[in-house]
């Protein structure tokens, strides 16, 4: 019989994971280093795919719980220029496979769905080491340490699991990413609330872009993207959210006042995440014992699909622990197996930035949206 499973990361694909693992009747433990479920905002809005993201919460028997989460009219689209001029809208005609739910409530369903108990909040793990014949030790940051038989990394780009198997260190890509929020956005921010509309605005241009979308309550999410070296910001200290925000705002000097309040009057500190990914067809030799699922294996940056193959390899690599119980290292090739190919399939997100950001932006943006897919 397979022994307890530990996963290191309560993102979504370790909460799928355990999900699947505990509806099979498996034992398992997720290790998280925030303090709570409630630490931090849990990002913005996701599209769930069919052949991915709803295919991991058909197997965790959350599907219906699922369709209750979707924010109805989100998937429309706009693409603006830095004057504020529509360049092209494309409504939300009701026929998209793709429906969008705020990331923090699809992860609250996850954690519902485990019994008390399963996630062990505020236990960040400082490294992990080989203990021999298929085990390991995880090391906390406060000293203490705990061994695993079955252990899972989920802890994302910077995983201290990654090790064990891989020497694959992420890459900044050459995009940074700052993160704000406008509360009560038709009442306090209508010219934005009206610039944004009723789901996604992409405003473009060569080096630069401003992309925001509408949550629940008239929440806008908004994202500056921006082309810079990795240490641009460096200058400001970093934790002055003030200064952050104003070089921020000096980027998009003389775009239309609507499209910079997504920057300038934000409601929340900034948040910069400069943008990382692991090489392609980053892969490794099986190691007896431990895997890895999501960013910590296949990094790459936003592109709509990191969170739905996340979710997907939890999924997949619950079923195949729960079909070899007496054969772990079986499962666990099984996985490594489907999910290799599945991630090389799927990378791509430099040639998006490229095509949102690049010298022919926003026409190559519309180009690509006017063609047979629209964007993630």
């Amino acid at each position: 019989m397979t022994s307890s499973i530990t996963i290191v990361g309560a993102g979504l694909g370790g909460l799928v994971l355990a999900r699947v693992l505990h509806v099979h009747g498996l034992s398992v433990t997720v290790y998280e280093a925030e303090a709570s479920a409630a630490a931090r905002v849990q990002g913005g809005l996701l599209d769930i795919h069919p052949g991915n993201g709803q295919q991991a919460l058909e197997a965790a028997g959350l599907i219906k719980q699922f369709q209750g989460l979707v924010l109805p009219g989100r998937q429309s689209y706009r693409v603006l220029d830095r004057a504020g001029t529509v360049l092209l809208d494309l409504p939300d005609d009701g026929a998209g496979e793709r429906p969008e739910v705020p990331r923090g409530e699809l992860r609250r369903l996850l954690l519902d769905s485990l019994p008390d108990g399963i996630v062990r909040w505020g236990r960040k793990v400082s490294a992990a080491r080989t203990l021999g014949e298929g085990r390991h030790e995880l090391r906390f940051t406060d000293g203490a340490t705990t061994p695993a038989s079955v252990l899972i990394g989920a802890d994302g780009a910077w995983s201290r699991i990654r090790p064990l198997l891989s020497d694959a260190v992420p890459r900044y890509i050459g995009f940074t990413s700052v993160e704000c929020f406008l509360l009560d956005s038709d009442t306090r921010h209508p010219a934005s609330a009206e610039a944004v509309g009723a789901g996604s605005l992409f405003a473009l241009a060569p080096g630069r872009g401003l992309l925001a979308y509408r949550e629940r309550g008239g929440t806008l999410h908004a994202y500056a993207q921006l082309k810079v070296p990795e240490n641009w910001l460096a200058c400001t200290g970093g934790a002055d959210s003030v200064a952050v925000s104003a070089r921020v705002a000096a980027e998009f000097d003389g775009w239309a006042p609507e499209l910079t309040a997504l920057i300038t009057a934000s409601d929340t500190a900034p948040v910069v995440r400069p943008l990382y990914t692991l090489p392609a067809g980053h892969r490794w030799d099986r190691v007896p014992g431990v895997t890895l699922l999501g960013d910590a294996a296949h990094l790459a940056p936003p592109n709509g699909e990191g969170a739905n193959l996340a979710m997907l390899d939890g999924a997949e690599l619950g079923q195949a622990i729960a079909a070899h119980t007496g054969d772990v290292e079986a499962a666990l090739d099984e996985y490594e197996q489907a999910m290799f190919p599945r991630a090389i399939e799927a990378a791509g997100a430099e040639d998006t930035y490229d095509l949102m950001l690049g010298g022919d932006a926003p026409d190559s943006w519309i180009a690509m949206m006017n063609g047979a897919e629209r964007p993630s």
